[in-house]
């Protein structure tokens, strides 16, 4: 059985899902026509721009921040130093390569969860990849394979990855035993989620603009220091090296799946 499981993750983590994300991301980058250099500023004057929200959904300021708390985070900092430790730092430079095409996949899974979102009993949208499996492709029973499979992923890796890192720096930082790390975030968690949509996209809209704003300071901080340009000629320059590529490539892989993906 271990040899089974272990054959089945080489081939779908180290070939399907790298190979696969970066294909559909070249291919959506070339379908849209290049769709994220040549519509910058429309991102900004739309969310911007708009700021009032409607009775069965959220404002698009809310949409954007529910989005970034799910994009910055764990994968951002613990995932990046995985996979530098991995990959050297010739991953950073496939890091950039594969965000940049990655930011076409993101906005044709955005664009399909609006077209095929649904109300709810209660007034309120729902949408993201199951329902446009379900609804766009027709074929209901994928879209509840995808649901369930999320459902998993979610509640039992995402998660825990990340509840592990904000224990253990508790822990290393403060002392904190990681159960009570553990609790404490439990109980965050449920006054914020089973409060619906609105509570997360409130709470987000709050949290997350700090959030952002100190990891922009410490990244504009990097950006001023004088090793910057040594930093980018090395992560450049390593990053085709034959006797690491594969390594590579499955640094890249660790901040793809510590990260977790948007539902639109």
């Amino acid at each position: 059985m271990n040899a089974l499981v272990d054959f089945l993750n080489t081939i779908f983590w180290g070939y399907v899902l790298i190979y696969g994300l970066l294909a559909v991301g070249v291919f959506f980058t070339v379908y849209l026509g290049f769709i994220q250099f040549r519509h910058v500023g429309k991102y900004f004057s739309s969310v911007f721009n708009a700021r009032a929200a409607d009775r069965a959904g959220i404002s698009p300021f809310q949409a954007l921040c529910t989005s970034l708390a799910s994009r910055v985070g764990t994968g951002n900092l613990a995932g990046v130093a995985i996979a530098i430790y991995l990959g050297g730092p010739g991953a950073v430079f496939w890091m950039w390569i594969v965000a940049l095409v990655g930011m076409a996949t993101g906005y044709a899974e955005s664009l399909l969860a609006q077209l095929y979102k649904v109300r709810d009993p209660s007034g309120q949208y729902r949408g993201g990849p199951a329902y446009y499996i379900s609804l766009g492709l027709g074929h209901h029973w994928l879209g509840v394979i995808f649901a369930l499979c999320l459902l998993l992923s979610f509640g039992l890796v995402f998660n825990a990855v990340q509840a592990n890192s904000i224990s253990e720096a508790m822990n290393g930082a403060f002392g904190l035993p990681p159960l009570a790390s553990g609790i404490g975030l439990v109980v965050l968690a449920a006054v914020i989620i089973f409060g619906g949509l609105r509570s997360i996209a409130r709470f987000a809209e709050i949290v997350v603009p700090v959030m952002a704003g100190i990891y922009l300071l410490v990244a504009i901080f990097v950006l001023i220091t004088p090793i910057l340009p040594k930093c980018l000629t090395c992560c450049c320059t390593s990053c085709a090296a034959r006797s690491v590529w594969s390594r590579r490539w499955a640094a890249r892989l660790v901040t793809v799946l510590v990260r977790p993906c948007s539902t639109g």
